[in-house]
């Protein structure tokens, strides 16, 4: 099992702190991060959390999956990697007015 744990359904409002503070019950905090919108800077509602060693990373998922943190239910599982996606072959779109 890896120590990187996916962490998702966390309020908007959810800060690194408080995730930290959450998971550290469970064992040793590597790294936290919430994933941030490009455009608005605003939390996309999931982040990661790297736990020292698969042990703390199991604990975590059993103590704070289903947990509650800003009045959300938390959903906590091993993260995968990212997967390829396709690029998009987009279309050339013409912003000419029409008349």
């Amino acid at each position: 099992m890896a120590t990187k744990l996916f962490v998702g359904n966390l309020s908007f409002d959810t800060t690194e702190n408080e995730l930290r503070e959450l998971f550290q019950k469970s064992g040793q905090v590597v790294s936290c991060e919430i994933v941030l919108d490009k455009f608005s800077g605003r939390s996309r509602g999931f982040g990661f959390v790297q736990m020292a060693t698969e042990d703390e990373a199991t604990r975590a998922i059993q103590d704070c999956n289903g947990a509650r943190l800003g009045g959300r239910q938390l959903t906590v599982n091993e993260a995968r990697p990212r997967e390829e996606r396709p690029r998009r072959e987009g279309g050339h779109r013409d912003f000419r007015r029409r008349f």
